[in-house]
């Protein structure tokens, strides 16, 4: 409504129309193009479904992932150490990994770490992990500042290798807590292994990590941590037990009060009340020989009145055994993760390659099963949701052109402009080696509104022709004709719109560029596909009305 009432109060006088010389150039390229490809639709109809056959086959070839991985400017490192270690050994552990990053990277700026308490308190952290946060300078400053990010990447695994004693996994911080919050690891991908016997499932994780390791593009694999953890066995005997007059019960009861506490008294201090709790001190409590010498309460015999005692080691053994670090579940069942990152491939590849070799070289024993975790997850999640919305925003499309026009071959004419505008979306995609994702997704989606513009205006205005009486072959030509400015116009404006997003390097450039991509690409394609091989199409699918006409006229 804007746009005519500004014509009417602004445009004043006799409009002359004019066409610029570009116009006229293009027109006089454009007329000759159109006439040989009505002249010969058969060969203008097989280029048209070789293009979409061809791109159909390169969209199949290509990697795919959820989400192209940003570029942040920092990184983030988890070191894992040895279930158990206390938190004087993580800090010391941590200072001399923060020191020997600084040291071997001139790029870095700082190092701060976080160990012991996670960012959110749903998130436990032991003692024994660190979240290390690596802090750049600016690149102006670095001593090459056109270092690639992978060679950057190289030299903090390297300086952090140096630091025996851990395990480290080199991530971004947003993307870490990404994947962690989306799909509960935090590395790119993960293999997770479901059964009931963790022995079984520890032996089973460790095949699949050294399989994986061998498969191009996977770094930092490793398995969950779910042993290592240094636990205290105290096993009675209850022979031994039983000869002093003792029961099972009787020497828990002592451990304990030794080890746990037990209230002794309360302490009143104002209105205030405090229970005091008697137990052994922290030195003795994880000193092994000193609980075997805890003296253990045997009760009064009919000879004997006194009560005595006896060492606990007289009646029990005690060992130091390696327990069970933490018992992971997913849906009631036990699990144990084997993650990865995936450095120099898309996701998709790199998940395929790496399920056949896992069922070729892995043997799953029975009652045990895999799935694939992580952003993975996430692809094929997104993936069996666009499989329900494209369909559906397709056939809202497909009914907004029957409704416009209220002729179904028309509206399927108009509609074939969206397989040409995803051949050139796909081929940009494979010309710039960019895998297809959501962002591209996206951007296909899009693209299809776009796509049948440009046909709705030219085969609107061809319709318009054959109603004040133009033949078939005149209404096409002159309609083609007429409406290119238009149709060239509408291309132009929306790819050169997309162009800065498309050579964009900032960041979150990575999630831009395929959406770019794909528009300008498909743009490209759809409006050179419309131009030509829409009028085609539209005398093809006529050519009945149009003979029937000529020859009622004889």
């Amino acid at each position: 409504t804007f746009v005519p009432a500004a014509i009417a109060m602004f445009v004043t006088g006799k409009v002359k129309e004019e066409e610029g010389l570009v116009m006229r150039i293009a027109r006089q390229r454009y007329a000759p193009i159109l006439s040989w490809v009505l002249g010969h639709r058969s060969i203008a109809f097989g280029m048209a479904l070789v293009l979409i056959v061809l791109s159909g086959f390169t969209a199949s070839r290509m990697g795919s992932e959820f989400i192209p991985s940003l570029s942040e400017g920092d990184f983030a490192l988890q070191a894992l150490r040895v279930p158990g270690t206390s938190l004087t050994q993580s800090v010391d552990m941590q200072q001399r990994l923060e020191k020997a990053i600084i040291d071997k990277v001139p790029e870095v700026q700082r190092v701060f770490a976080r160990t012991g308490t996670a960012e959110i308190a749903a998130d436990p952290m032991p003692p024994n992990i660190s979240d290390s946060y690596v802090m750049l300078k600016p690149q102006s400053e670095w001593p090459d500042p056109d270092k690639s990010r992978e060679t950057l990447i190289a030299d903090l695994q390297k300086a952090a290798a140096s630091v025996p004693g851990s395990n480290y996994e080199l991530s971004q911080p947003i993307q870490l807590r990404f994947n962690e919050l989306v799909s509960g690891v935090r590395s790119d991908v993960a293999v997770k292994v479901f059964g009931d016997d963790m022995n079984v499932l520890n032996q089973t994780a460790a095949k699949i990590a050294a399989t994986l390791q061998k498969v191009p593009g996977a770094s930092e694999v490793k398995v969950e941590q779910t042993t290592g953890l240094p636990v205290l066995t105290i096993n009675i005997d209850r022979d031994k037990a039983a000869r002093y007059g003792l029961n099972v019960a009787d020497v828990q009861d002592a451990i304990a009060i030794a080890l746990g506490g037990r209230q002794a008294g309360t302490l009143y201090e104002g209105d205030r009340r405090f229970d005091m709790v008697v137990r052994l001190s922290e030195q003795l409590r994880t000193d092994v020989d000193g609980l075997s010498s805890l003296l253990i309460p045997v009760p009064a015999s009919a000879g004997n009145q006194q009560i005595s005692f006896i060492a606990l080691s007289q009646v029990a053994s005690l060992d130091l055994v390696l327990g069970p670090n933490q018992i992971s579940r997913e849906n009631g069942k036990r699990v144990v993760i084997v993650s990865a990152n995936v450095r120099g491939r898309d996701l998709g590849s790199f998940v395929e390659e790496a399920g056949t070799t896992i069922d070729n070289g892995v043997q799953i024993p029975a009652g045990y099963w895999t799935s694939w975790g992580g952003q993975f997850e996430q692809l094929q999640s997104a993936a069996k949701r666009l499989q329900i919305v494209v369909p559906v925003a397709l056939l809202l499309v497909l009914a907004l052109l029957f409704m416009m026009f209220n002729n179904l071959k028309d509206g399927l004419l108009v509609f074939t402009g969206i397989p040409f505008a995803l051949t050139g979306g796909v081929m940009a995609l494979w010309l710039r080696d960019i895998p297809l994702s959501i962002s591209a997704g996206v951007g296909f989606i899009a693209l299809s509104g776009v796509a049948v513009l440009n046909g709705l205006v030219m085969i609107a205005f061809i319709r318009s022709l054959r109603e004040q009486g133009h033949s078939l072959h005149d209404a096409i030509n002159e309609g083609a004709l007429t409406r290119l400015r238009p149709v060239l116009m509408t291309a132009l404006v929306a790819s050169l719109g997309f162009i800065p997003m498309a050579l964009a390097t900032g960041t979150g450039a990575e999630v831009q560029r395929p959406l770019a991509t794909v528009v300008i690409g498909g743009i490209l394609s759809s409006t050179a596909l419309t131009l030509l091989v829409l009028p085609a199409l539209y005398q093809w699918a006529h050519r009945r009305e149009d003979e029937a006409a000529v020859e009622a006229l004889k």
